[in-house]
């Protein structure tokens, strides 16, 4: 049962995920997101830490304290801002983020939507995923340029909604900068 749980959340993420990237002309990567997550490695540690409100990888990391799913998981996918870290070249701190291309940005925009939208369910709002990256430590590890850009997708969802914002990111965030 949990596993038919967690195959029908993450396709309906998936299916969040393609309509928003779709929405922005973002179509490959809008079908291509997240296949690692049908792959064993990550399919059956999520329907063992299934819960339906929550990561099964922070499940995971919690009971073994490591997260096997998540680290397959983000080596696959460009749009995690941990795909992007690497030892810090100015040698000022160990690990730092690189800069993100825009897509992945924008991409990792349509993710954290999506996400919110699935495991908020009625309590979702506009603001959700923006509340969400203000919350988190996500932005210390990025690099600040992909950080600002991707707060300045969320505040112009929390402002205007999502349809306003889709046309925002499209014509005046990937227009000539794929």
């Amino acid at each position: 049962m949990k596993a038919l749980q967690h195959f029908l959340t993450i396709t309906r993420h998936r299916h969040q995920v393609m309509k928003l990237c779709f929405g922005v002309g973002l179509y490959r990567q809008g079908l291509l997101h997240d296949l690692s997550k049908y792959s064993w490695t990550e399919f059956s540690v999520g329907a063992k830490y299934y819960q339906g409100d929550r990561s099964p990888n922070d499940a995971e990391r919690q009971d073994r304290g490591v997260s096997y799913a998540w680290l397959h998981h983000k080596g696959r996918n460009k749009h995690h801002l941990e795909y992007w870290v690497d030892y810090d070249p100015t040698r000022q701190k160990l690990l730092a983020g690189a800069k993100m291309p825009v897509k992945y940005v924008v991409e990792m925009y349509c993710d954290r939507v999506a996400a919110c939208k699935i495991y908020h369910k009625d309590a979702y709002s506009d603001s959700s995923a923006l509340e969400y990256f203000d919350k988190g430590r996500s932005k210390e590890l990025m690099h600040p340029e992909s950080a600002a850009l991707l707060r300045d997708m969320l505040s112009y969802l929390a402002e205007h909604g999502e349809k306003a914002t889709s046309l925002y990111i499209r014509k005046e965030i990937l227009h000539n900068k794929r």
